[in-house]
């Protein structure tokens, strides 16, 4: 486990602008060094260990994104029977800035998204994971990650929708510490909707 965290952090230290600021540099080694921990966690917290090689910070242009999305969707399609066009408008990747697809090796294997909801207000989106990789805490693992890009960014809180029909997701989000609201906008007097939130505004600071 040393020497992985080692690797990692030379790799970031490497790659890290010369002209960053001691501060910055010294927060971006930390939070790699999170990230190390949490995944060497995961992957040994199954009797089926899944290696996670990289976690890749993008947009919605990237292919990876865009073929785990598909796949997202082919099994939403399945789970939301006739409701799947209703949601399925407001699930559209194009414009999203802020992606995450974590890797196997060089297969990728889980993917999730953030985008802003108002001024204060991160929307997790599109979240998923490859069904060959699930119950290792890649879910988590995407959730933290996405929730430490939006406290970043200056936002306070992330919030997201989900339906009554993923007890799977309904679990991960109430397990993470996220709790229901009112349900937002789109999402207003949707009875199969569930939103719910949390405040991440304070949880990264060094």
């Amino acid at each position: 486990m040393l020497v992985l965290a080692e690797l990692f952090l030379y790799t970031i230290t490497r790659s890290s602008n010369e002209d960053d600021q001691i501060h910055s540099y010294h927060k971006s080694v930390h939070h790699s060094f999170f990230y190390i921990l949490k995944i060497y966690y995961y992957c040994n917290s199954n009797q089926s260990p899944c290696i996670v090689s990289s976690i890749k910070r993008t947009s919605s242009d990237d292919q990876n994104f865009i073929t785990l999305v598909i796949l997202l969707d082919a099994e939403l399609a399945v789970r939301d029977g006739t409701d799947h066009t209703f949601y399925a408008q407001f699930n559209k990747i194009d414009m999203l800035k802020h992606c995450i697809v974590v890797f196997d090796g060089d297969q990728p294997i889980a993917c999730g998204a953030i985008r802003a909801l108002d001024e204060e207000s991160m929307e997790i989106k599109r979240m998923y994971v490859h069904p060959l990789s699930r119950k290792k805490g890649l879910a988590t693992l995407i959730l933290n990650e996405l929730e430490r890009w939006s406290s970043e960014l200056g936002y306070k809180r992330c919030v997201l929708e989900t339906g009554m029909k993923q007890p799977e997701a309904i679990a991960l989000y109430q397990k993470n510490g996220y709790h229901r609201v009112p349900n937002y906008g789109p999402y207003i007097g949707v009875d199969n909707s569930l939103c719910f939130m949390k405040i991440v505004s304070s949880t990264f600071q060094i």
